[in-house]
């Protein structure tokens, strides 16, 4: 069993609600849902679904995850040159 991270983007819509799943892992495994709990119920489809394609395909399945993390940046400042 593979543990994949995923990325849950709230809507950018004011008269909308919902979230967009990404899986960095698996380039163009997107989803959504309109809670976080169905985001994410739809996300295991949504990879169940890509990985059973690789395997069809005879293409390796990514197992390793990408390295996540933040940086900080004052975005009242302007940066100079």
């Amino acid at each position: 069993m593979n543990r994949y991270i995923v990325i849950l983007k709230p809507t950018e819509y004011p008269d909308e609600t919902g979230f967009t799943v990404e899986v960095p892992a698996l380039p163009g495994c997107i989803t959504e849902g309109d809670t976080v709990a169905e985001a994410l119920t739809n996300a295991r489809e949504a990879i169940g679904l890509y990985v059973a394609s690789l395997h069809d395909d005879g293409l390796p399945v990514p197992s390793s995850e990408p390295l996540i993390t933040s940086v900080e940046v004052d975005v009242a400042q302007p940066l100079s040159a």
